[in-house]
Parts: C-alpha cells; sequence; structure tokens
C-alpha cells in the first residue's frame, strides 16, 4: 500500500468514526446492557467472556484498501469502489448489531441540539419528505458513521412520529445515502429506543420497533438513568404512576378490599393504553417470571397488579426460571406463584413464632405478603374475563362513551361472577379526574368542572390536529412523566412550574433555555408539570427534546 494509499484509509477511517479499540467504560456499559440476555435467573447462563473481543461498530475483516495503481485514474476509481464498499458494509453491520455506548461525538450533538427546533417541527407533522430533505440538504447531527444518530431516533419516538421512524429503520430512501436508524443502540443517557417507546406508551412505536429487530432484554446503563432498567420496568413503574392509582389507593395496606380497589382502578379506560404497553412488551421479555417474581419478593403490590393482569396470559402458558434458589417449572404460573407466596406466609409464621423481638415488622411483612396471596388468586381467576373486558375500551379520552359508575359496577360484577365479592367503601368517582387541562384554554377560561372533566380533550378532538396528538394529549393527562423511572430527576424540593398561558409557556421556556437554568416557579400548574434543575447536558438536551415538541404543539393550538 503506498503512501497516498495510506492517507486515503485514515481519513476514511476517521470519517466514519472507527475506533481501534472500545475504552473499559464502554465494555463495562455494554456487559450491564445486555446481561438480560444471559440473565442467570433462567439457569441457561452463556459466557459472555469475550463479548469485547468484537466491536459491533468495528465490524471484522473491512475491505481492503486498493494497492497502488499506474493509472491515476484508474487508481481512484478503485478507491471509490473501496469507499462505496466499506461505508455499505458499516452501515449493514451498525444498524442491525446492538451498539453500546452511544459513539456520536460531542459536536455531532451540539450540532443536533442546534437542529432540533426544526427538526421537531418537521416530526409534529410527521412529514416524511420534510424530514428527508433536511437529511438530505444538511445531515450534520442527523447521522454519524453511516447510521442515523439515536438522538435524531429518540426524538422521532418522542413525537410519536410513526411515519418518519419507518423511514429512517428501512433506510431505503435515496436521500438518506444508506444511512438507517438501529433500535438496538444506546442514545447517550444509556437507554435504548424501546425504553423511550415504553415511557411514551405508544403500542403502534413499540410494534414498528419489534418488526425492525428492537430487543426487550436490552437493560439501561451508565450514570444518567437508573441502573438495569429494561422497557418492561419503565412500563410497569411509569404505569404505578398513574394519577388515578396516586388518588385512589390508600398507602395503608388493610385488608382484601385494597387489593380489589386495585383492580377496579386498573380497569378503567384511561389505563388501556398502559396495560397495552406493558402486555406488548411483556411478550416479548425473556425471564418475565424472574422479573414478576422479584416485584412479589419485594412487596411492590401495585406493580404486581399491572404486570398480571397485562401479561396473563404469557404467564398462564407457563415457563421455568429460579425462586428461592430453587429452578422452578410451572405449567399455570398462576398456580406456581401462588403457591411460592404461601410458602414465604408459612416461613413468616414459623420465624414469627420463633422470635420474641422485631414481630411488628414480619407481621407487616405477613400481612403484605397475604395480599400479594389475595391479587395472583383473584387475577387467576378473573383475569381472563377482566381482560377481555380492558380491550374493548378505546385507547384515547376522547372516544370514551361509558361512565366511571358504569365501569366500576361492571367491573364488582365480574369479581363476583369469580366468587370475589369486595366489601370495602366504593371509590368516589369525583376523584377520577385528570391533570389540569391547559392545553387548549386561554388564560381567563375556567378549567371543566368534574361532570365535564373531558371537556377540553373533545373540544381538542374536534379540531385537526397532529398525528397521534389524542394518545399524547391522554398519556399527559394522567400520567406525571416528570417522575419517570428513565430520569434520575426525582428532585422532591424542585419547584412546581405553573403556567397561565400559551405564550408564558413559551416565553419561560426560551428563557429557561437561553440562561441554562429551570424557569421561575408561577402559580398556575399545566401539563407541563414539574421541571427540575439539571445536573448534566445529556439531561438537558432530553427534556429540551420533550419540551420542544410540546410547546410546538402549545402555540399551534393555542
Amino acid at each position: 500500500m503506498d503512501g497516498n494509499s495510506v492517507l486515503t484509509f485514515r481519513q476514511i477511517n476517521t470519517v466514519t468514526g472507527i475506533h481501534a479499540c472500545s475504552s473499559p467504560m464502554e465494555i463495562v456499559h455494554e456487559k450491564k446492557a445486555t446481561e438480560a440476555a444471559y440473565d442467570e435467573d433462567n439457569g441457561q447462563a452463556k459466557d459472555v467472556s469475550n463479548m469485547e473481543e468484537i466491536d459491533p461498530w468495528n465490524p471484522p475483516y473491512p475491505p481492503c484498501a486498493p494497492g497502488p495503481c499506474k493509472d491515476f485514474t484508474g487508481h481512484i476509481k478503485l478507491i471509490k469502489e473501496w469507499m462505496d464498499q466499506k461505508q455499505a458494509l458499516l452501515a449493514a453491520h451498525r444498524a442491525t448489531h446492538t451498539i453500546i455506548p452511544d459513539r456520536t461525538p460531542e459536536m455531532s450533538n451540539d450540532a443536533f441540539f442546534d437542529k432540533l427546533p426544526r427538526l421537531a417541527s418537521i416530526l409534529e407533522k410527521d412529514s416524511v419528505k420534510l424530514f428527508l430533505n433536511l437529511f438530505s440538504n444538511d445531515r450534520v447531527g442527523l447521522a454519524w458513521g453511516f447510521v442515523i444518530t439515536p438522538q435524531t431516533f429518540n426524538q422521532m419516538i418522542v413525537q410519536n412520529a410513526l411515519r418518519c421512524a419507518k423511514v429512517a429503520l428501512e433506510g431505503k430512501a435515496a436521500e438518506l445515502d444508506g444511512h438507517r436508524a438501529n433500535p438496538n443502540y444506546m442514545n447517550q443517557c444509556g437507554y435504548f429506543p424501546l425504553h423511550q417507546a415504553a415511557e411514551m406508551f405508544s403500542t403502534d412505536m413499540i410494534k414498528l420497533l419489534f418488526h425492525y429487530g428492537a430487543s426487550a432484554n436490552l437493560r439501561a446503563a451508565g450514570p444518567e438513568v437508573i441502573e438495569g432498567l429494561l422497557p418492561l420496568h419503565v412500563a410497569v413503574e411509569n404505569a404505578c404512576l398513574h394519577k388515578f392509582l396516586e388518588d385512589n389507593l390508600s398507602p395503608d395496606k388493610e385488608n382484601r378490599d385494597h387489593v380489589y380497589r386495585l383492580i377496579q382502578l386498573l380497569c378503567l379506560p384511561e389505563m388501556k393504553i398502559f396495560l397495552d404497553t406493558i402486555r406488548l412488551i411483556a411478550e416479548r421479555t425473556d425471564d418475565l417470571f424472574a422479573e414478576l417474581w422479584k416485584y412479589i419478593k419485594d412487596g411492590k403490590l401495585a406493580e404486581t397488579a399491572v404486570l398480571l393482569l397485562a401479561a396473563q396470559k404469557k404467564i398462564r402458558t407457563g415457563s421455568s426460571f429460579k425462586a428461592n434458589g430453587n429452578c422452578v417449572t410451572a405449567g399455570n404460573g398462576f398456580f406456581i406463584i401462588s403457591k411460592l407466596c404461601a410458602d414465604d406466609i408459612l416461613a413468616l409464621d414459623s420465624e414469627i413464632a420463633q422470635k420474641r423481638a422485631g414481630k411488628k415488622q414480619l407481621k407487616a411483612q405477613r400481612k403484605l405478603k397475604h395480599l400479594l396471596w389475595v391479587l395472583v388468586n383473584a387475577i387467576n381467576e378473573a383475569g381472563e374475563a377482566l381482560d377481555s373486558y380492558i380491550r374493548v375500551h378505546p385507547e384515547v379520552t376522547s372516544a370514551i362513551r361509558v361512565s366511571h359508575a358504569d365501569v366500576l359496577e361492571r367491573v364488582s360484577s365480574i369479581l363476583k361472577n369469580h366468587g370475589l365479592f369486595p366489601t370495602g367503601e366504593c371509590i368516589n368517582t369525583g376523584n377520577l379526574c385528570p391533570y389540569e387541562q391547559q392545553l387548549c384554554r386561554s388564560s381567563d377560561e375556567e378549567l371543566p368542572g368534574k361532570h365535564d372533566v373531558y371537556a377540553t380533550a373533545e373540544k381538542a378532538a374536534r379540531k385537526k390536529q397532529p398525528r397521534g396528538w389524542e394518545l399524547e394529549y391522554t398519556r399527559r393527562s394522567f400520567f406525571p412523566y416528570w417522575k419517570s423511572v428513565l430520569s434520575q430527576l426525582h428532585d422532591s424540593e424542585s419547584p412546581i412550574i405553573k403556567l397561565q398561558t400559551i405564550q408564558e409557556t413559551e416565553e419561560n421556556w426560551n428563557k429557561s433555555v437561553a440562561e441554562r437554568s429551570s424557569p421561575i416557579p408561577n402559580s398556575n400548574l399545566g401539563l407541563l408539570g414539574r421541571i427540575p434543575q439539571l445536573t448534566s447536558n445529556q439531561q438537558s438536551r432530553r427534556m429540551f427534546g420533550t419540551a420542544a415538541s410540546t410547546v410546538l404543539k402549545l402555540v399551534k393550538h393555542a
């Protein structure tokens, strides 16, 4: 290889982002993120000691650079053919293998941040034509190393831009020049596209990601996110933040009526998109039993309930997993889980009988374990009938035509038909209301009353809304997304940002971006919710990406 060829090869390596080897930190993140695929709980652990030997960003055996050629024109032609072959190889390999961590350089992320307002406006319309025009004219910040950057694709998921996301995953459009999105590419915050789709509760986006090979068994890793989160954890734990559950479940779990109350709340139409999301992801999650058993062992009643109700079909088919140190093979998973709960209750009874001190704590543990046992058996008995009823609910609030009282009465009837008789106080339907709706009202209008809590949603539905807006409206009406488990920004002392008008929303956000700080607290809370202090560039960019699309919608539909 002559000097010119060597120089050309080095230049190509610089442009494509090839590195000689992965750093130790990258290897640590990769092992943590892929741990689920080889989890020891399934009793089928595989050797991952050699995982770092092959870097998916740098595929082995790339095409060799051409040797010297006497004909200069011929040499240039060979170099071009080699470059095209190498680009095609890198693009295909990097788009179809799990990439951990994000390899996008800081300068490209800065360019993306500058381009985000334009991109967000395009994605709000979900316009493939406009996106391809933007990409072909100026792809800086949108692509790096022959793949669409994780930040760009993540923004498509945040805005539920299904058509643009499909084009990005296919990578066949001529304007993309061979670039495409990787559904298993970790972003700078340490999680994957499916984690983001789970947070958005978009079943259509989740189906799209699965169609193009997204894995439900990759775990979040890194300092910007809770370690070890699966997409299933994001869907389950965020669903448990639903406003109906937070407003209507007492922290005191005294008797089985608490379980029945929880089941009734989960069957309300406003819970549908949350349960649908969990059901989809659970179907593709390995060791579902192990994840369920962890929730039970940790005494997490709400998380156990939503997972049992949403994923009951898979649970009933049986599986094998490790529980209490023993490998268990289950036919109907509900039976084996019920038996394990009963065994734990007997063990606690024995421990209480033997101990003289610390009985109060043990009795509290036993009471909680008993409620979990009641929950497992209740959903085993009535779950299929409840699931059939839940599936007929509409996804968006504007399409709901049945009252909460009628739903609760129907759910109680289903429970009674299966030998379960709630005897506690009825749920107050007056407490079943969304967060204050301010998206479609001016500052001098009154909020709808309790008997007309969906008036705003219906008004919005009658207008011409951007693609996917009703689903996003439903999500923001009941999910406190500022508490999402995908973020570590759980600062209890963070101010509540309350905005009177749409214009004030935009002004406060622009001011906060200009000053690189949180907006100044105000007195009227809209759907924007809590804006905590940002502790890193990645966190500020993640929040800006979400808020940019929200502000665009607020301004457009004022």
